[in-house]
Parts: C-alpha cells; structure tokens; sequence
C-alpha cells in the first residue's frame, strides 16, 4: 500500500492525474454514482482494478454533476474503447427514498453523508447524457440497479412496471451480478472489433443482457426461455407473475438457459451466467493494489459507509438463503466463493497499516458471514437443482454444514499480535448453526449487541420471506442467554423486524407485538417493506399473487396500511399518545440504527 497522498497510486479522477502517469488518452471511463474509495468492497474500484491490472488504462469519475453544462463527462475526453457506467452500490432510488417515499436527507456513499450527489434512475441519467455528447461510443453498464433492472420489473417510485432498463439508458450492453470477468471479456472484444462494433451479437460473452432485433433466430433456439413481452406483462399482472417464476428458476441453477424477453421491435437477450468463480480467482481480486482508502481528492472528509467497513473483511460471496425479499442470491449468485485463509490474513495485514488502526476488526463476514466455505456435498446434485433456498422449507442434506475452516480463520486472527479483537459484525443465520460455533461467535466474536433477522413471528409470513419459524429463533435466543449465562456475560440479541411484508395482516402484527412484549423486546432494528426490483416479494407486492401457486395474497400497499402495521412495533408507547404520533417519535429516535439497517442490506451487492 503506498502513501495515501500519492495519487498515482489510485485510479486517476481528472486530467491532471492522467497526466502524471503520462497519458493522452484512456481505454475505458468509469462513472459511479458513489464518492470513489479504493477498497475493494465498492464494486466501481473493483471493476476499475480488473481492468488496469489486465493492462488497460482505466479513469474513474466519482459523482459526475448531471446538471449544468456537463463538463465532468467530457473532461476527460473519449475513451479508446468504450464507457463503463454504474449507479453505485445502491440502486439510486432506494439511496434517496425512504419506503414512504420520502427524499432522504443523507447519502452515505458521498462525503460528509451529503444528499442530492447523484441523480434518480442514475444510470439512466448517466447514460442517456453520454449518448447526447459521445453518440458513437459505446456503454456498459453495471452495479446493482442495472443488474436488477435487466428484465422487465416493478418500479416501487413510480408505481410501474418498467421495461430492461437498456431501453430507457440507450447503453449497448449490460453486465449483470458480480462482473469481473464479464468487463474483461468486454474489453476484449471490443479492442479487436473498435473498428466494426456494430452489432448486436454478443450471444458468446456469458453473463451479459443486450437488445437484439433478430427476434426469430433467437427464439428458434432450443436452449433459450421465452419470457411473455414487456407489454403483455404491463396489460396483465399474472403475466408478471409468471415471467418472474420462470426468471427465478432459471437464476437458481448453475447450468442456465438463455433468458428473453420481448419489448417493442426489439428482444432483450440475457446470457447464461459464468461458472461460480474459483476461490483462486477470488483472492486474485484481493491481491490487487488497494490503498483501502478515499481517493485523496476527499481530503479526509467523513464517507459513512467507507467508515463502516473501514476495518471489515468480506470472506466470501454468495448467498443460498434465498429470503425472498433480498436481493443478493439474484446478484451474487447462490453459490458460495470463499477466499483462502492465507488471501483474508493477507488483507488484515494491510489493514493494520492504516493510521487510524486501533487494533480492533468490526467485522469477519459476508453476506451471510457463517456460510463461508459451504458448498454441496455432491455438486453433481448441485448441477442438477433449482431450488431458490437452500434453507427452506428444510436445511438440503445435500449442504456440507462444516464450520471448521471458519473457525480456524477466526482462531488464527485472534492469535495475530496486532489484533485487540474481532468481531463478526454480518448478519449470520442461526438455522445454520451449530453449539461450537455458536458457542465461539456469542463469547469471543460480538460486540456486545449480537444482530439477527427473524424477520417476522407469523407463520405465514415467515413462509412467504422463506424464512425459519419462530420456534427456531426463541430456540436460539434460549441458546444465547445460556451461553451468556454460562460465560458470565451480559450481551443483547437485537432482531430485525419487518411490517408490511407482502402477506402480512395487521393480525400478524399483532402476534409480532405480543411476541416482542412476552419476550420484552423493545424493537429498534425495524424496516417498513421497500419492493426493490427484481425480488419475490416485490412481484407479490406488485401482482397480489404468489408467483408460484398463483393464489391472492393480501398486501398493505397504501400509506395508511403501512403506517398502521409499522405502529404495533411501538407497543409500549401506546399510553403516551396516539400511535401515529408516538410512531413519529420513535421513527425519529431510530433514524441512526435505520440507517445502519439500509447499509447492511446494501453493502455487500457492490458490483
């Protein structure tokens, strides 16, 4: 890691930096809708890296200001090869909206948490303006609000449903999940056809959605689904349904079919996924020059989810969960990809280094942090399965449950001489758990405040987010006070709840309220349901039917059912008030943990 002052040691942001590396010109410009932090748990420096180290010259531009005279997209000229644009590591609309679609005052992506640093639909925006200045170059597009928009989708903001969202940004090809390898084979092909990159052709590249006119050819192939049109889907909600179930299916499986949908004149094409990456390639990622810090440019200005996983350590990607209202099975994949022991002790080396290293790791995680390492014990079965979850409705026998390795990393941290403590500050499944590493995690790993997401009590609500009952969470919170008990300690267990869930009652809010008041739960980690594109509950919410059983289900869709379900978590302060006011107060109280909430649900879909 060089000194952090040393600009080019990062990415370079304007011409000055391209002219202190000597450069007259740039092979790709990236432009994010975050601040730029060269840590490789934003994906717009990740994709950045990839590219330099396969021997591309790489610019970055952080925040570009999308009003005005356009002068941050030109600055930096035209790229020999083509545009790379991302919302960031949120999809723009849930960064600036809370789920009563109010304009958020703070943006933790941007210095200082200032809000109003990027535009709506911001890749849309980005996008649609470089094809104003720049007609003949080509867009790719990335990051998680391109990826959950690749096919026809519900638009909670402006309660629509709305087309891939190539048709609205113009770009010429999207990259959808974790796209490393895609933006290699990207740069790839169009250094040898920079001459002729008129097509529509890129059925060999996996992982990557375009818009094609040849509709007949396309749908004559016997590896490709057919999805019911944009406009079929926008006349009629089962429709919507129907293509989503088909989409999810399809997600889930390691050997994929080819996903289409047509839209106008045209057809979106979404390519099969690459295999599940390697752990060597993982750690190859890991390897590359991070200063682990904000561009310099920022001036040590205070970037809020740069302090939150400052000292982090991501050890793995995937998720089989499959909760049906998170997006990072649909991102990342369900299958897991760990890092080596060695690539994640590697990092916390070069974290100690930072000068404001005190000696303490905020987390050991991933995106659920006690799946790393588990796979299929027979990937052969694995080849072979479609489930979305591999949790629910039951735990596959089929997963090897071993915590061994995880346990090892922990241990061999723990000894390092630089490090006071470490903790996991992810969330973790406590359906997939056992005594010695629940045992470990509760005494030497939590910060006092041990967070997990029963989500809900109801049953039946539980079921529709495919989550485990509430049985098995009382087990566990049984489980920890023992543990406690036992180790002399006095820890909390904090759950994240959720209201308005598609199939949620305000009967079920109910028993939620009687179960937290049984067990003394005053609950501070609530979220009122956001249907974000491209997930399960988000189709329920929109449609009102379980896409795969086609059965109604009831849905609080309007501003007073939602503030309703979301009052009956503020059971106890019923007597000082309304609970509409009282709601009110306690929405104020709670602004710091949702905040922390929006971020933990975000951090990790970064590329």
């Amino acid at each position: 890691m060089s000194n952090s002052t040393d600009l080019k040691a990062y990415l370079p942001t304007t011409k000055k930096e391209l002219q202190l590396r000597g450069w007259e010109e740039v092979d790709i410009i990236l432009f994010s809708g975050d601040a730029y932090i060269d840590h490789p748990a934003f994906g717009a420096a990740v994709i950045g890296r990839v590219l330099e180290h396969a021997g591309y010259k790489v610019a970055i531009v952080p925040q570009p200001d999308w009003r005005g005279d356009h002068r941050d997209f030109t600055k930096l000229g035209r790229p020999r090869l083509f545009f790379a644009v991302t919302s960031g590591s949120m999809d723009s609309m849930v960064n600036h909206y809370t789920a009563a679609k109010r304009l958020r005052s703070d943006d933790a992506y941007t210095p200082e948490g200032k809000a109003g640093m990027r535009p709506d639909y911001c890749t849309i925006t980005y996008c649609n303006i470089l094809k104003r200045l720049y007609p003949d170059v080509p867009i790719v597009i990335g990051g998680i609000e391109a990826s959950m928009r690749r096919l026809t989708h519900y638009d909670y903001w402006s309660d629509r449903l709305m087309p891939s969202i190539l048709v609205d940004s113009k770009a010429d090809i999207l990259v959808y999940g974790m796209g490393e390898k895609q933006i290699l084979a990207l740069a790839k092909w169009f250094e040898q056809h920079r001459n002729n990159i008129i097509t529509t052709d890129w059925n060999d590249i996996p992982q990557i959605a375009y818009l094609s006119s040849n509709r007949e050819q396309i749908c004559a192939d016997k590896n490709v689904i057919l999805l019911q049109s944009h406009e079929e889907a926008v006349k009629n909600k089962r429709v919507h349904a129907e293509n989503f179930r088909l989409i999810e299916i399809e997600s889930n499986k390691i050997n994929a079919a080819t996903i289409t949908q047509p839209v106008g004149e045209k057809i979106v094409i979404v390519n099969p996924p690459y295999n599940t990456m390697t752990s060597e390639e993982l750690d190859a990622i890991y390897d590359l020059p991070f200063q682990y810090r904000p561009h310099p440019k920022y001036k040590d200005k205070h970037i809020p989810a740069y302090e939150m996983i400052r000292f982090s350590v991501c050890m793995h990607r995937g998720c089989f969960g499959g909760c049906s209202f998170c997006t990072i099975s649909a991102h990342q994949g369900k299958q897991i990809t760990s890092r080596s022991e060695k690539n994640i002790l590697q990092q916390i080396e070069q974290l100690k280094d930072l000068p404001e290293w005190k000696g303490y790791l905020s987390d050991l995680g991933g995106p659920s942090a006690n799946m790393y390492g588990m796979h299929g014990k027979d990937m052969s079965l694995c080849e072979k399965c479609a489930r979305p979850s591999c949790l629910f409705p039951n735990i596959c026998k089929n997963l090897n449950q071993d915590f061994s390795a995880l346990l090892q990393i922990y241990k061999k941290v723990d000894s390092l001489p630089y490090i006071k403590k470490s903790f996991v500050g992810s969330g973790i499944r406590y359906d997939l758990m056992n005594e010695q590493y629940g045992k470990e995690l509760i005494t030497k790993h939590v910060s006092g405040r041990l967070k997990v997401a029963p989500e809900h009590t109801s049953a039946d609500v539980l079921k529709l987010m495919r989550k485990p009952s509430w049985e098995q969470y009382e087990r566990f919170h049984h489980f920890f006070e023992m543990v406690n008990q036992e180790a002399g300690m006095h820890q909390q267990l904090i759950p994240y709840f959720i209201s308005s869930h598609p199939g949620c009652t305000n009967r079920d809010m109910q028993n939620l309220a009687e179960q937290c008041k049984r067990l003394h739960y005053r609950p501070e980690q609530v979220q009122d349901f956001t249907p974000t594109p491209m997930t399960l509950a988000t189709t329920m919410f929109y449609t009102g039917l379980n896409p795969y059983t086609m059965q109604p289900i009831y849905v609080a869709k309007t501003k007073e059912e939602k503030q309703k379900q979301n009052s009956f978590f503020f059971w106890w302060k019923a007597n000082g008030g309304t609970q509409q006011n009282n709601n009110k107060k306690v929405q104020r109280t709670n602004s710091t943990h949702k905040k922390q909430h929006r971020l933990c649900q975000q951090k990790r879909n970064i590329k």
